[in-house]
């Protein structure tokens, strides 16, 4: 549910507007009555962990006004999301309003189905950020954090944010499979252009002799086969935005024609005699070798140099494995909704694997390894098992040393169910908690040693695992009690139990924590 902060002095619009979210279901709202007090209230939903995602925020006000108010929240929240309304729009306002960091500047008063609209609108703008933690090196949630922590990713990350400012042409450059195209929608949803049009075109996939058609239209009878007049991408795209993917494939000859629109801005369709004025921005991106194409000859200099004004390099997933996990845990909730399933993550020898496999795929080979995974997987976990020869044989994991690490996962597995934490980490997805209990096994006798809590538990003849286990849980609980003078937190904390497990235990065997405090 995305949080809404209404600002404006007058109640009954504030009241209006917030009837209208309020009765979507998806929308928790807010208000205030000026500037001040919505940086009150922003702050005070920090503090609490409950942020506000976006924000309704008239220019005129007393005390603060909203252009004011715009600029100590973005540098109090950079992320949040921003429209300014006001009865009294004017163009400079407006023009400071999105430098400064707003998303759009509404004339009131508003339709409320379109005030909806905008705000939805704004939500996917920044959900396209956030969806880039699939497909390329930065990642954001929720418009706010940026997960991955190398400098590569920072700086891409900052370029995006403002290139997303400028209309300037675009060069994004990587292998194939880092998300390019998601880097170039990003930039889109998030400039001046937003509201129209973002098309996409795969510069490989165009027959030569139809490249000019497809791109600039053409007059019908124009050629064999033009049964009727066809318009190109290039006016479909008409003040928005066009994406030339893989643009190092594109014919020598058009290279000269998308060079003339870069300079004139102007094109003319195939077999007319008029010219088309162009208002359409240029993203371009390439996993070619454009400068070793340019001294061949394959790839025209002048071009490249139009192009390449400011580039954009998306790092391969090989150079950032930290962020593997990460990327798994959204593709593990992705695949849950699209295959129906509950899987709640990937084991410990399953994860190392993925981890040491290179990936000369990209964050699309992972989310294809992920996806083979839950198809063939049976369990809640992913599994050795479950992952593609490929990949195993890749990391060098024999036939003979993936039964004996399947073995060793199936153990892990039941000891799990049994009650017995495995050793090790278990990769989850966000909110399930598996490892649970902090058991050891034990044969006659253990010792066990937590922070100067020493307790020996001793075999007592009893034949019967699970109830040698609750003897041992309940000593072990009380022990740590006694230790830590009835202090849950503290317990917790030292004997390396979960607080929610450690709350469970104790009101299963009938523990009082006060009668330990030492009082």
């Amino acid at each position: 549910m995305f949080k809404i902060l209404v600002v404006d002095d007058d109640a009954g619009l504030r009241f209006s507007i917030k009837s209208a979210f309020s009765a979507l279901k998806k929308f928790e709202v807010s208000e205030a009555f000026d500037g001040i007090n919505a940086l009150e209230k922003i702050k005070a939903a920090t503090a609490e962990g409950s942020k506000i995602d976006i924000v309704l925020l008239d220019v005129d006000m007393p005390r603060l006004n909203g252009l004011e108010a715009l600029k100590q929240m973005k540098e109090f929240d950079p992320g949040v999301i921003v429209l300014m309304l006001t009865a009294h729009a004017t163009l400079n306002d407006a023009v400071i309003a999105v430098k400064d960091g707003a998303y759009n500047y509404i004339s009131k008063p508003v339709a409320a189905e379109d005030l909806i609209a905008l705000v939805e609108k704004a939500i996917h703008a920044h959900s396209l950020i956030s969806n880039i933690a699939a497909s390329s090196p930065v990642l954001v949630e929720a418009g706010r954090k940026i997960i991955g922590n190398t400098s590569q990713m920072q700086k891409v990350f900052n370029i995006i944010n403002k290139l997303a400012k400028v209309d300037t042409p675009v060069l994004i450059r990587g292998s194939s499979g880092t998300g390019k195209e998601l880097v170039a929608k990003a930039i889109h949803f998030n400039s001046s252009r937003k509201d129209d049009k973002f098309v996409a075109i795969n510069c490989s996939a165009i027959p030569e002799n139809l490249f000019e058609s497809e791109l600039f239209g053409h007059e019908k009878g124009s050629f064999t086969g033009a049964s009727e007049r066809k318009i190109g991408k290039f006016q479909f795209a008409e003040g928005g935005t066009l994406f030339l993917d893989e643009v190092g494939d594109m014919p020598q000859l058009m290279q000269v024609k998308i060079l003339r629109v870069l300079q004139e801005k102007l094109f003319t369709p195939v077999g007319s005699n008029r010219e088309i004025q162009s208002n359409v921005r240029i993203i371009a991106a390439t996993n070619r070798p454009l400068e070793e194409m340019i001294r061949t000859g394959s790839f025209r200099e002048d071009l490249f140099y139009r192009l390449n004004v400011v580039p954009i390099f998306l790092p391969a997933l090989a150079e950032r494995k930290d962020d593997i996990e990460r990327l798994i845990q959204i593709f593990v909730k992705k695949f849950n909704e699209v295959h129906k399933k509950k899987i709640s993550g990937v084991t410990v020898d399953a994860m190392n694997i993925l981890k040491k496999y290179n990936w000369p795929g990209n964050i699309r080979e992972l989310e294809n390894v992920i996806e083979h995974s839950f198809v063939l997987e049976s369990t809640h976990m992913i599994t050795l098992s479950a992952l593609p020869e490929a990949v195993l044989e890749a990391v060098g994991v024999s036939l003979f040393d993936l039964e004996k690490m399947i073995e060793a996962e199936k153990k892990a597995a039941e000891s799990q169910a049994s009650g017995v934490a495995p050793k090790g980490p278990v990769f989850m997805d966000s909110g399930v908690d598996v490892v649970e209990d902090v058991e050891g096994d034990s044969d006659d006798e253990s010792d066990i040693d937590m922070d100067g809590v020493g307790m020996k538990v001793t075999f007592n003849g009893e034949l019967d695992f699970n109830a040698q286990k609750e003897t041992f849980e309940k000593e072990f609980i009380i022990k740590a009690l006694k230790t830590f003078k009835g202090r849950i937190n503290q317990t917790a904390l030292h004997a390396n139990i979960p607080k929610k497990t450690l709350l469970r235990k104790i009101e299963k065997y009938g523990i009082v924590a006060k009668d330990y405090s030492g009082e």
